[in-house]
């Protein structure tokens, strides 16, 4: 039988982690542009971003072969370190796309077009970096850090398509003024018809790894998959966050030091 803290201590790590790692990197931004020197402010973010890209990628390969719950855990905190390099770089405005301006009065396919112009450097980073991180560890032992990365990328990718169909909250205050012309490209509105069913499907999907966690045989299958149940949990919660009345920096005020920028 599975022991209640070889499951519960995995959630409260993964919810920990996830709100302290995105404080950290709201706070490396300077969302207002009032810094005297931007190149200052970008360079210490992308040397923050290159040492978490270092140990992450380090610690894909050197976790693969092991099959403990220390292993699960190091594992998932690598592929969280990689992820955080493409987080950083995005808002920090070095690895976006082609596109840096407002959305042109167009429709359709022509602004999907658009909008994928805007953000196409930054979805071939995540590309490369997921292959870093998925090859060396998807047929190993320890395939933690590749679950964890899929579950991100994959997430990730639903939120955008929300956004740009149309949500609520568009988690605006995240944005640097410097990259507060995106809002052009997303759509406000209630609720999409892609909504419900990319929060079903992912529902679905975390439920068969709770259950996996709950019939684990082993300390590390049983680590394993509750981490990557949880980082699934919570993105589904930062799914609904975008449909619910309730702004999503309040979860962060600490991290966003000057309150979130004016609308242009």
């Amino acid at each position: 039988m599975t022991s209640p803290v070889h499951l519960w201590l995995p959630f409260f790590f993964v919810v920990g982690l996830w709100w302290l790692s995105t404080g950290l990197i709201l706070r490396l931004v300077d969302r207002e542009g009032t810094q005297r020197s931007a190149q200052g402010v970008q360079g210490r973010g992308l040397v923050a971003a290159s040492l978490a890209l270092v140990l992450g990628l380090s610690g894909v390969v050197l976790t693969r072969e092991m099959t403990t719950p220390a292993g699960a855990y190091l594992a998932f905190v690598s592929a969280l370190l990689v992820w955080s390099w493409q987080e950083l770089t995005f808002l920090l405005g070095l690895v976006t796309g082609p596109n840096r301006g407002p959305c042109p009065e167009v429709r359709g396919l022509r602004r999907a077009w658009h909008a994928f112009r805007a953000i196409a450097h930054h979805e071939l980073a995540i590309l490369l970096l997921g292959l870093a991180v998925i090859l060396p560890s998807w047929n190993a032992p320890n395939s933690v850090a590749a679950q964890t990365f899929v579950v991100l990328w994959v997430m990730r990718i639903s939120a955008k398509l929300n956004l740009f169909l149309g949500v609520k909250n568009f988690y605006e205050a995240f944005l640097p003024v410097s990259l507060r012309y995106l809002l052009t490209y997303f759509s406000r509105r209630s609720i999409n018809l892609f909504f419900p069913f990319s929060v079903v499907i992912a529902s679905l999907f975390a439920l068969v790894v709770w259950a996996e966690a709950l019939g684990g045989q082993s300390p590390y299958e049983v680590a394993a998959a509750s981490l990557v149940g949880t980082i699934l949990v919570l993105a589904i919660i930062e799914h609904i966050l975008l449909v619910v009345p309730f702004p999503p920096d309040s979860l962060w005020r600490w991290a966003l030091k000057s309150g979130p920028p004016h609308a242009p």
